[in-house]
Protein backbone atom coordinates (compact mmCIF):
# COMPACT_ATOMS: atom_id res chain seq x y z
CA UNK A 1 0.00 0.00 0.00
CA UNK A 2 1.39 3.30 -0.92
CA UNK A 3 1.77 6.48 1.28
CA UNK A 4 -1.11 8.05 -0.58
CA UNK A 5 -3.53 4.99 -0.28
CA UNK A 6 -2.40 4.65 3.35
CA UNK A 7 -3.53 7.77 4.46
CA UNK A 8 -6.89 7.42 2.48
CA UNK A 9 -7.34 3.97 4.43
CA UNK A 10 -6.55 5.55 7.98
CA UNK A 11 -8.63 8.56 7.22
CA UNK A 12 -12.01 6.49 6.42
CA UNK A 13 -11.03 3.32 9.26
CA UNK A 14 -11.43 6.71 11.71
CA UNK A 15 -14.63 8.06 10.00
CA UNK A 16 -15.91 4.76 10.55
CA UNK A 17 -14.86 4.14 14.07
CA UNK A 18 -16.39 7.72 14.91
CA UNK A 19 -19.25 7.53 13.36
CA UNK A 20 -20.11 3.74 12.27
CA UNK A 21 -20.45 2.00 9.10
CA UNK A 22 -20.08 4.45 5.68
CA UNK A 23 -22.35 4.12 2.60
CA UNK A 24 -20.35 2.32 -0.35
CA UNK A 25 -21.38 5.70 -1.93
CA UNK A 26 -19.04 7.70 0.59
CA UNK A 27 -16.61 5.27 0.36
CA UNK A 28 -16.30 5.68 -3.63
CA UNK A 29 -16.39 9.84 -2.93
CA UNK A 30 -13.68 9.23 -0.72
CA UNK A 31 -11.24 6.50 -2.08
CA UNK A 32 -12.29 8.48 -5.96
CA UNK A 33 -11.27 12.17 -4.69
CA UNK A 34 -8.13 10.67 -3.49
CA UNK A 35 -7.13 8.72 -6.79
CA UNK A 36 -7.88 11.43 -9.21
CA UNK A 37 -5.93 13.96 -7.07
CA UNK A 38 -2.96 12.53 -6.71
CA UNK A 39 -1.75 11.62 -10.12
CA UNK A 40 -2.87 11.23 -14.00
CA UNK A 41 -3.90 7.80 -13.97
CA UNK A 42 -4.60 7.49 -17.73
CA UNK A 43 -2.57 5.75 -20.66
CA UNK A 44 0.03 2.79 -20.91
CA UNK A 45 1.90 3.79 -17.99
CA UNK A 46 -1.23 4.44 -15.78
CA UNK A 47 -4.50 2.24 -14.49
CA UNK A 48 -6.88 2.60 -17.83
CA UNK A 49 -6.77 3.88 -20.92
CA UNK A 50 -9.67 5.75 -22.45
CA UNK A 51 -11.40 6.13 -26.28
CA UNK A 52 -9.61 9.59 -26.79
CA UNK A 53 -6.56 7.94 -25.61
CA UNK A 54 -6.66 5.07 -28.04
CA UNK A 55 -7.30 6.80 -31.11
CA UNK A 56 -7.33 10.79 -32.66
CA UNK A 57 -10.20 9.02 -34.39
CA UNK A 58 -12.64 9.20 -31.61
CA UNK A 59 -12.21 13.21 -30.70
CA UNK A 60 -12.81 13.79 -34.86
CA UNK A 61 -16.27 11.70 -34.45
CA UNK A 62 -17.01 13.71 -31.89
CA UNK A 63 -16.22 17.02 -33.38
CA UNK A 64 -17.86 16.28 -36.44
CA UNK A 65 -20.78 14.88 -34.44
CA UNK A 66 -21.23 18.34 -32.61
CA UNK A 67 -20.24 20.21 -35.74
CA UNK A 68 -22.85 18.64 -37.78
CA UNK A 69 -25.74 20.34 -35.23
CA UNK A 70 -24.00 23.54 -34.96
CA UNK A 71 -23.76 24.11 -38.70
CA UNK A 72 -27.73 23.07 -38.74
CA UNK A 73 -28.65 25.03 -36.38
CA UNK A 74 -26.09 28.44 -36.33
CA UNK A 75 -26.47 29.64 -32.63
CA UNK A 76 -24.72 33.23 -32.78
CA UNK A 77 -22.66 32.02 -30.33
CA UNK A 78 -22.42 28.87 -28.21
CA UNK A 79 -20.02 26.76 -25.72
CA UNK A 80 -18.27 23.10 -25.98
CA UNK A 81 -18.36 22.08 -22.59
CA UNK A 82 -16.87 19.13 -21.40
CA UNK A 83 -17.44 17.28 -17.65
CA UNK A 84 -14.11 15.60 -16.53
CA UNK A 85 -12.08 16.04 -19.43
CA UNK A 86 -9.45 13.53 -18.98
CA UNK A 87 -5.94 14.55 -20.25
CA UNK A 88 -7.82 17.04 -22.42
CA UNK A 89 -6.94 14.88 -25.70
CA UNK A 90 -10.91 14.53 -26.84
CA UNK A 91 -11.28 18.26 -26.95
CA UNK A 92 -8.23 18.89 -28.59
CA UNK A 93 -9.22 16.38 -31.47
CA UNK A 94 -12.51 17.18 -31.43
CA UNK A 95 -11.73 21.39 -31.53
CA UNK A 96 -9.31 20.99 -34.29
CA UNK A 97 -11.82 19.18 -36.34
CA UNK A 98 -14.37 22.25 -35.57
CA UNK A 99 -12.02 25.03 -36.71
CA UNK A 100 -11.45 22.86 -39.60
CA UNK A 101 -15.31 23.22 -40.28
CA UNK A 102 -15.88 27.08 -39.98
CA UNK A 103 -16.27 27.40 -35.78
CA UNK A 104 -14.06 27.99 -32.77
CA UNK A 105 -16.35 27.46 -29.40
CA UNK A 106 -15.58 29.31 -26.54
CA UNK A 107 -14.36 26.28 -24.17
CA UNK A 108 -15.32 25.42 -20.38
CA UNK A 109 -14.09 22.79 -18.67
CA UNK A 110 -15.16 21.09 -15.56
CA UNK A 111 -12.87 19.59 -13.65
CA UNK A 112 -11.76 18.83 -10.34
CA UNK A 113 -8.26 17.25 -10.45
CA UNK A 114 -4.92 19.82 -10.08
CA UNK A 115 -3.09 16.66 -12.07
CA UNK A 116 -5.48 16.79 -14.91
CA UNK A 117 -6.23 20.17 -15.10
CA UNK A 118 -2.24 20.59 -15.85
CA UNK A 119 -2.55 18.21 -18.53
CA UNK A 120 -5.76 19.91 -19.60
CA UNK A 121 -3.96 23.15 -19.68
CA UNK A 122 -1.38 21.60 -22.25
CA UNK A 123 -3.71 20.11 -24.70
CA UNK A 124 -6.35 23.30 -24.88
CA UNK A 125 -4.71 25.88 -23.38
CA UNK A 126 -7.88 28.76 -23.48
CA UNK A 127 -9.91 26.38 -21.85
CA UNK A 128 -12.01 28.13 -18.48
CA UNK A 129 -11.83 25.46 -15.66
CA UNK A 130 -15.02 25.37 -13.30
CA UNK A 131 -15.24 23.04 -9.84
CA UNK A 132 -18.95 22.78 -10.62
CA UNK A 133 -22.10 23.02 -13.26
CA UNK A 134 -23.17 26.58 -11.44
CA UNK A 135 -20.42 28.72 -12.63
CA UNK A 136 -20.96 27.52 -16.50
CA UNK A 137 -22.13 29.91 -18.82
CA UNK A 138 -25.95 31.11 -18.97
CA UNK A 139 -26.03 33.26 -22.19
CA UNK A 140 -26.06 30.73 -24.88
CA UNK A 141 -26.50 26.91 -26.10
CA UNK A 142 -23.93 24.65 -24.44
CA UNK A 143 -22.58 21.89 -26.52
CA UNK A 144 -21.18 19.39 -23.50
CA UNK A 145 -19.39 16.23 -23.95
CA UNK A 146 -19.21 13.24 -21.28
CA UNK A 147 -17.18 10.70 -21.77
CA UNK A 148 -16.36 8.20 -19.03
CA UNK A 149 -17.68 10.61 -16.95
CA UNK A 150 -20.57 9.58 -15.05
CA UNK A 151 -19.01 5.94 -14.16
CA UNK A 152 -17.17 7.79 -11.40
CA UNK A 153 -19.38 8.92 -9.79
CA UNK A 154 -20.75 7.77 -6.28
CA UNK A 155 -22.80 4.65 -6.33
CA UNK A 156 -25.70 3.63 -3.34
CA UNK A 157 -26.25 -0.45 -3.41
CA UNK A 158 -29.46 -1.54 -2.11
CA UNK A 159 -29.02 -5.57 -1.09
CA UNK A 160 -32.31 -7.58 -0.08
CA UNK A 161 -31.39 -9.44 2.95
CA UNK A 162 -34.06 -11.84 5.20
CA UNK A 163 -34.84 -8.11 6.78
CA UNK A 164 -35.71 -6.59 3.72
CA UNK A 165 -33.60 -4.46 1.28
CA UNK A 166 -31.16 -2.29 3.32
CA UNK A 167 -27.96 -0.09 2.12
CA UNK A 168 -25.13 -1.64 1.61
CA UNK A 169 -22.32 -0.49 3.89
CA UNK A 170 -18.47 -0.14 4.24
CA UNK A 171 -16.88 -1.42 8.03
CA UNK A 172 -13.45 -1.70 8.75
CA UNK A 173 -12.10 -5.47 7.98
CA UNK A 174 -8.90 -7.56 9.75
CA UNK A 175 -7.50 -8.96 6.94
CA UNK A 176 -8.37 -6.91 3.41
CA UNK A 177 -8.92 -3.13 5.38
CA UNK A 178 -12.42 -3.15 4.50
CA UNK A 179 -15.87 -5.16 3.84
CA UNK A 180 -18.64 -4.39 2.38
CA UNK A 181 -22.03 -5.72 4.22
CA UNK A 182 -26.02 -5.17 4.14
CA UNK A 183 -26.47 -1.80 7.03
CA UNK A 184 -29.51 -1.30 9.34
CA UNK A 185 -31.35 0.95 7.41
CA UNK A 186 -34.60 -0.49 5.57
CA UNK A 187 -34.65 0.78 2.38
CA UNK A 188 -37.50 -0.96 0.51
CA UNK A 189 -38.39 2.74 -1.27
CA UNK A 190 -35.95 3.39 -3.20
CA UNK A 191 -36.33 -0.19 -4.93
CA UNK A 192 -38.82 -0.39 -8.52
CA UNK A 193 -41.86 -2.37 -7.61
CA UNK A 194 -40.66 -5.32 -9.89
CA UNK A 195 -37.46 -6.05 -8.17
CA UNK A 196 -38.62 -6.21 -4.61
CA UNK A 197 -39.28 -9.32 -4.76
CA UNK A 198 -35.99 -10.27 -6.02
CA UNK A 199 -33.70 -13.32 -4.76
CA UNK A 200 -32.00 -12.64 -0.91
CA UNK A 201 -28.80 -10.85 -1.72
CA UNK A 202 -29.82 -9.34 -5.22
CA UNK A 203 -28.30 -5.86 -5.23
CA UNK A 204 -29.84 -2.77 -6.81
CA UNK A 205 -27.94 0.08 -7.49
CA UNK A 206 -28.31 3.87 -8.44
CA UNK A 207 -26.63 7.13 -8.97
CA UNK A 208 -28.40 10.30 -6.79
CA UNK A 209 -25.48 12.37 -7.91
CA UNK A 210 -25.77 11.41 -11.91
CA UNK A 211 -29.09 12.02 -11.69
CA UNK A 212 -29.09 15.65 -10.35
CA UNK A 213 -26.07 16.46 -12.66
CA UNK A 214 -28.51 15.08 -15.63
CA UNK A 215 -31.62 17.05 -14.53
CA UNK A 216 -29.26 20.44 -14.08
CA UNK A 217 -27.71 20.44 -17.41
CA UNK A 218 -30.79 19.31 -19.19
CA UNK A 219 -32.70 22.23 -17.36
CA UNK A 220 -29.97 24.54 -18.87
CA UNK A 221 -30.34 22.92 -22.30
CA UNK A 222 -34.10 23.22 -22.14
CA UNK A 223 -33.54 27.16 -21.40
CA UNK A 224 -30.40 28.30 -23.18
CA UNK A 225 -30.69 25.47 -26.13
CA UNK A 226 -28.03 22.89 -26.82
CA UNK A 227 -26.94 19.14 -26.91
CA UNK A 228 -25.05 16.48 -24.50
CA UNK A 229 -23.76 13.81 -25.72
CA UNK A 230 -23.03 11.02 -23.26
CA UNK A 231 -20.20 8.06 -23.87
CA UNK A 232 -20.21 5.16 -21.37
CA UNK A 233 -20.60 1.70 -20.27
CA UNK A 234 -23.94 0.88 -18.85
CA UNK A 235 -27.75 -0.84 -18.64
CA UNK A 236 -30.43 0.70 -21.22
CA UNK A 237 -33.03 -0.87 -18.81
CA UNK A 238 -33.42 -0.66 -15.25
CA UNK A 239 -31.11 -4.16 -13.94
CA UNK A 240 -30.19 -5.28 -11.11
CA UNK A 241 -26.87 -6.40 -10.16
CA UNK A 242 -23.07 -5.64 -8.86
CA UNK A 243 -21.03 -3.44 -11.17
CA UNK A 244 -19.12 -1.62 -8.28
CA UNK A 245 -15.14 -1.87 -10.09
CA UNK A 246 -11.68 -1.34 -9.61
CA UNK A 247 -8.94 -1.43 -12.05
CA UNK A 248 -5.42 -0.65 -11.49
CA UNK A 249 -2.32 -1.19 -13.52
CA UNK A 250 -5.05 -2.50 -16.54
CA UNK A 251 -6.17 -5.14 -14.06
CA UNK A 252 -9.08 -5.52 -12.18
CA UNK A 253 -8.48 -5.18 -8.79
CA UNK A 254 -10.85 -5.66 -5.16
CA UNK A 255 -12.09 -2.61 -4.79
CA UNK A 256 -12.68 -2.61 -0.94
CA UNK A 257 -8.64 -2.56 -0.63
CA UNK A 258 -6.19 0.38 -1.24
CA UNK A 259 -8.60 3.08 -1.32
CA UNK A 260 -7.33 5.74 -3.29
CA UNK A 261 -5.22 3.24 -5.41
CA UNK A 262 -7.16 2.40 -8.12
CA UNK A 263 -10.25 3.53 -10.18
CA UNK A 264 -13.48 2.58 -8.47
CA UNK A 265 -16.43 2.90 -11.20
CA UNK A 266 -19.79 1.47 -11.73
CA UNK A 267 -22.26 0.99 -15.15
CA UNK A 268 -24.83 4.11 -15.47
CA UNK A 269 -28.27 3.84 -15.98
CA UNK A 270 -28.72 5.25 -19.24
CA UNK A 271 -32.86 4.66 -18.37
CA UNK A 272 -32.16 6.93 -15.43
CA UNK A 273 -30.46 9.54 -17.54
CA UNK A 274 -32.94 9.37 -20.33
CA UNK A 275 -35.73 10.03 -17.96
CA UNK A 276 -33.88 13.12 -16.55
CA UNK A 277 -33.74 14.28 -19.97
CA UNK A 278 -37.04 14.01 -20.76
CA UNK A 279 -38.62 15.35 -17.64
CA UNK A 280 -36.91 18.67 -18.18
CA UNK A 281 -38.75 18.23 -22.30
CA UNK A 282 -35.23 17.29 -23.72
CA UNK A 283 -35.64 14.84 -26.75
CA UNK A 284 -33.35 11.80 -26.40
CA UNK A 285 -31.82 9.77 -28.93
CA UNK A 286 -29.77 6.60 -28.02
CA UNK A 287 -28.71 4.83 -26.39
CA UNK A 288 -26.74 3.37 -29.29
CA UNK A 289 -23.78 0.85 -29.30
CA UNK A 290 -20.50 3.28 -29.80
CA UNK A 291 -19.28 0.50 -32.19
CA UNK A 292 -22.75 1.60 -34.84
CA UNK A 293 -22.52 5.17 -33.57
CA UNK A 294 -18.73 6.00 -34.80
CA UNK A 295 -19.65 3.91 -38.00
CA UNK A 296 -22.43 5.74 -38.85
CA UNK A 297 -20.21 9.12 -38.30
CA UNK A 298 -17.55 7.75 -40.83
CA UNK A 299 -14.89 6.04 -39.21
CA UNK A 300 -14.12 3.48 -41.26
CA UNK A 301 -13.75 6.14 -43.94
CA UNK A 302 -11.42 8.46 -41.38
CA UNK A 303 -9.18 5.20 -40.53
CA UNK A 304 -8.52 4.96 -44.73
CA UNK A 305 -7.47 8.76 -44.66
CA UNK A 306 -5.13 8.68 -42.14
CA UNK A 307 -3.67 5.29 -43.04
CA UNK A 308 -3.42 6.41 -46.59
CA UNK A 309 -1.39 9.15 -45.62
CA UNK A 310 0.76 7.09 -42.81
CA UNK A 311 1.12 4.21 -44.47
CA UNK A 312 4.04 2.70 -41.72
CA UNK A 313 1.24 3.16 -39.53
CA UNK A 314 -1.28 1.45 -41.39
CA UNK A 315 -2.04 -1.24 -39.30
CA UNK A 316 -2.06 0.31 -36.06
CA UNK A 317 -4.53 2.72 -37.25
CA UNK A 318 -6.80 -0.64 -38.19
CA UNK A 319 -5.84 -1.98 -35.17
CA UNK A 320 -7.06 1.25 -33.00
CA UNK A 321 -10.47 1.74 -35.17
CA UNK A 322 -11.05 -2.01 -34.52
CA UNK A 323 -10.87 -1.69 -30.71
CA UNK A 324 -13.15 1.53 -30.80
CA UNK A 325 -15.83 -0.22 -33.02
CA UNK A 326 -15.59 -4.35 -32.50
CA UNK A 327 -18.53 -5.56 -30.63
CA UNK A 328 -16.23 -8.04 -28.42
CA UNK A 329 -14.00 -4.92 -27.56
CA UNK A 330 -14.99 -1.06 -26.78
CA UNK A 331 -17.84 -1.10 -29.78
CA UNK A 332 -20.74 -3.01 -27.72
CA UNK A 333 -19.72 -2.55 -24.25
CA UNK A 334 -20.10 1.64 -24.70
CA UNK A 335 -23.38 3.42 -25.32
CA UNK A 336 -24.03 6.23 -26.51
CA UNK A 337 -26.62 8.84 -25.62
CA UNK A 338 -27.83 12.22 -26.68
CA UNK A 339 -30.28 15.14 -25.49
CA UNK A 340 -30.67 17.96 -27.54
CA UNK A 341 -33.58 21.25 -27.04
CA UNK A 342 -36.84 20.87 -28.94
CA UNK A 343 -36.20 23.06 -31.16
CA UNK A 344 -32.71 21.64 -32.26
CA UNK A 345 -31.88 19.67 -35.22
CA UNK A 346 -32.04 15.87 -34.48
CA UNK A 347 -28.81 14.60 -34.65
CA UNK A 348 -27.04 11.96 -36.34
CA UNK A 349 -25.69 8.63 -35.57
CA UNK A 350 -28.77 7.16 -33.89
CA UNK A 351 -30.20 5.28 -37.29
CA UNK A 352 -33.53 7.26 -36.40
Amino acid sequence: MSPDSAQVAVRLAQQIEASGPVSVAEYMRVANTAYYGRADPLGAAGDFITAPEISQMFGEMVGIWLSDLWLRHRPAACYYVELGPGRGTLAADALRTMKRLGWEPSVHFVENSPALRAKQVQAVPDATFHDNLETLPTDAPLFVVANEFFDALPIRQIVSTPGGWRERVVVQDGVSGFAAMPGACVTEDLIPEQFRTAAMGSIYELCPEASSIMHQLSARLAQQGGVMLVIDYGYTQPALGDTLQAVQSHTYADPFTNPGQHDLTAHIDFFELSNCAKNCDLLVAGPSDQGAWLSALGIDQRAQILAAANPSRAADIASARNRLVAPDAMGALFKILAAYAPDWPQPEGFGL
